[in-house]
């Protein structure tokens, strides 16, 4: 089931849910794309139909940012969670070493995946690690992007963690899905964080929707335009679909 918002599908899931998809889909070695959408991610398919469409059709967009949660609660599921994907990300991690299911990181620089890598193998003892790609930051040419295919295959790994940011991952994986065949999942900041490179709020301002203004004072100048344009355009605009969705139903 998915949950309208400014016409980006978001599904109403969970953890568990999420989780067990996922690992359904590895084991079976599928190509799957799996997105987590936050206020960022709307606006950019609110002002671009095409990327819109990219995550319209993907496999599983879970809501990753607290004002989905709170948007979704209030249109119909009062006890939807938060799925944020460096949480989903480390549940995953730890599903995999326990399953003996390969993952791979693509993504960020050589050393971030290189501390990434071994803060994971500590924490997740017999973890599996294929995979480790930091491509440049450009876009590839045609035959290299057929090496990067047949590196990722060649590896064995099943799940795939993406973080290129967004849109760029979410385009990435799209363009991927078929042709690697792993579930692809976009995990924007996660390779920093977890790798340490980057702190994460405290759980409680995640869990009171403040999250950003922690990440804006960590790095403001590449955050700014984000936090002061686009979340203000996004308020405006999503009171404004409750609105009117409710003053449908008044008159039905």
């Amino acid at each position: 089931m998915t949950v309208p918002i400014l016409g980006l599908n978001i599904h109403a899931t969970n953890y568990q849910s999420a989780i067990g998809l996922i690992l359904t889909w590895s084991r079976s070695g599928e190509s799957r794309s799996v997105f987590a959408a936050n206020v960022h991610m709307v606006m950019e398919a609110y002002d671009s139909p095409k990327f819109q469409r990219v995550v319209n059709t993907a496999d599983l967009v879970t809501p990753d940012g607290m004002p989905l949660v709170w948007i979704m609660r209030r249109k119909g599921y009062p006890h939807q969670e938060r799925v944020y994907g460096p949480t989903l990300m480390l549940r995953l991690l730890d599903a995999a070493a326990k399953e003996g299911i390969p993952v791979g990181f693509l993504g960020s620089t050589k050393d971030v995946l290189q501390e990434l890598t071994v803060k994971m193998k500590l924490k997740f003892p017999g973890l599996v690690v294929g995979a480790q790609i930091a491509p440049p930051f450009r876009p590839l040419t045609a035959e290299e992007d057929q090496i990067l295919i047949r590196e990722i295959n060649g590896s064995g790994i099943k799940i795939l963690f993406v973080g290129l940011g967004c849109p760029n991952q979410e385009i990435w994986i799209a363009e991927h899905r078929g042709k690697i065949q792993a579930v692809m999942i976009g995990v924007g900041a996660a390779f920093a964080f977890h790798a340490g490179m980057v702190r994460q709020a405290p759980l409680w301002m995640q869990k009171l929707g403040f999250e950003w203004l922690f990440r804006f004072s960590q790095e403001p100048r590449r955050l700014w335009r984000r936090y002061f344009f686009t979340n203000p355009r996004f308020l405006f605009l999503i009171v404004r679909e409750v609105w009117l969705e409710k003053a449908s139903r008044l008159r039905e």
